[in-house]
């Protein structure tokens, strides 16, 4: 099945750069370019692309209002957000609006191809400096109440969402838990329908927003 991609870009030689890469591949197609905002949700509605290259600084409409349209109106779709920092100060506020994760314009050509086969395939992208940089921001803002699913969990589902919570995979799960990977997919999969979450980084971010873990990787 192939893998329908909108790049979001204001410059055209990224968005030249980025068909080109993704040409080469079979099971991707790029479907759209978008140059700003209002185009990204107008072409989003009209192609329905399953994978959304979104630039966060663009004209006319900024990346992260267009992410929060593209999503209300396809909860299906996918964005990954295209940087050129590794800590952008935008990330917290992508997080919340619904990104699957995170590219840097200048990752090596494969690493931007398998990020956007890993979340069409419904995984989130989010390495653990992101991850560190979340649980910052989030250490900084009033909490809400913890949602009242967060009981229907089990000890088990608990303990695999505050590792979630500190970026690991399900392999460094199933290590530290020593399980194997296939029960901590279950496990995830379980979490995310009792929770009404998309990915895992919804579960980031419902873990610290909630209050849950306010310790952040290595103790800082």
């Amino acid at each position: 099945m192939t893998i329908r991609v909108l790049v979001a870009d204001d410059q055209s030689m990224v968005r030249a750069g980025f068909r080109m890469l993704l040409a080469g591949e079979q099971d991707i197609e790029v479907v759209a370019e978008a140059s700003n905002g209002i185009e990204a949700v107008a072409k989003a509605a009209r192609t329905d692309p399953a994978v959304i290259l979104m630039d966060i600084r663009m004209p006319e409409l900024d990346g992260l209002e267009a992410t929060r349209r593209i999503l209300a109106a396809n909860d299906a779709a996918r964005v990954l957000i295209l940087t050129t920092f590794g800590l952008d100060e935008y990330v917290y506020e992508a997080l919340c609006a619904g990104a699957s994760g995170f590219v840097l314009k200048d990752d090596p050509p494969e690493q931007l191809i398998s990020a956007v086969r890993t979340v069409a395939a419904g995984n989130a992208l989010l390495s653990p400096a992101i991850t560190k940089r979340v649980i910052r921001q989030f250490t900084r803002i009033p909490r809400p109440a913890p949602p009242k699913e967060l009981s229907d969990l089990t000890e088990r589902e608990l303990e695999i969402l505050r590792l979630i919570a500190t970026g690991l995979s399900n392999a460094e799960i199933s290590r530290t838990l020593f399980i194997g990977e296939t029960t901590v997919k279950t496990h995830v999969t379980h979490i995310l329908q009792k929770l009404g979450l998309r990915d895992r980084v919804q579960a980031v971010v419902l873990a610290y927003q909630a209050g849950l873990f306010g310790q952040a990787p290595g103790g800082s």
